[in-house]
């Protein structure tokens, strides 16, 4: 198929927006694989910080890395993405969210549209200019769609001259396809005013 799913799409949006030796943050670790792939991308002379609120997750990010060779460039915290601005400092070439539950956790264990968009309006502000933002919205789940409506209520408003935004899904596939929503902050933006 030629047309990528958001997962995938992201992957090639990250792929676009960082080079080697750029730091790089996923809020929401998960099993890893967007930490892998972030880890591949900016090489063993960039950063990744990495965060989730379970601590399975960063013990399932770390095995991966362990076993790709990749661990010594990610930072992994234990923490609430909706306190990123207590658990890391300083500015990223791109900032990753997948929003929903752990694949193989408990399903009871979600992000939130409240936590979520708060870590969004913290994480903003630390994007540099021609830098980029994606959340994949998994939301085939309880309290997946109220996180996809808070997120579809609160994009629009940014200020276009600021950051562009992008939503990105298949319309005609069975079930819950994800979403993905692209935030890439304009050059000239010295900051971005959630």
């Amino acid at each position: 198929m030629l047309l990528n799913n958001a997962l995938q799409h992201s992957h090639e949006l990250m792929a676009r927006a960082l080079k080697p030796g750029d730091r790089a943050l996923d809020a929401t670790a998960g099993n890893g694989k967007d930490t892998l792939h972030l880890a591949r991308l900016i090489g063993s002379t960039g950063e990744v910080v990495a965060v989730d609120i379970q601590k399975q997750a960063l013990d399932n990010t770390q095995n991966l890395l362990k076993k790709e060779n990749l661990i010594n460039q990610v930072q992994l915290i234990e923490g609430n993405h909706a306190q990123i601005d207590k658990l890391t400092s300083g500015s990223f070439q791109v900032a990753v969210f997948n929003l929903g539950y752990l694949p193989g956790g408990d399903h009871e264990i979600i992000t939130e549209p409240e936590s979520t968009l708060r870590a969004l309006k913290k994480v903003m502000p630390m994007i540099r200019p021609g830098g980029l933002i994606t959340l994949v919205a998994y939301h085939g789940h309880p309290g997946g769609k109220n996180e996809l409506t808070a997120l579809e209520k609160f994009l629009p408003s940014l200020d276009q001259k600021k950051v562009a935004v992008l939503q990105y899904s298949f319309i005609n596939q069975a079930g819950d396809p994800p979403v993905l929503f692209a935030l890439e902050v304009l050059e000239g933006a010295d900051y971005l005013d959630p």
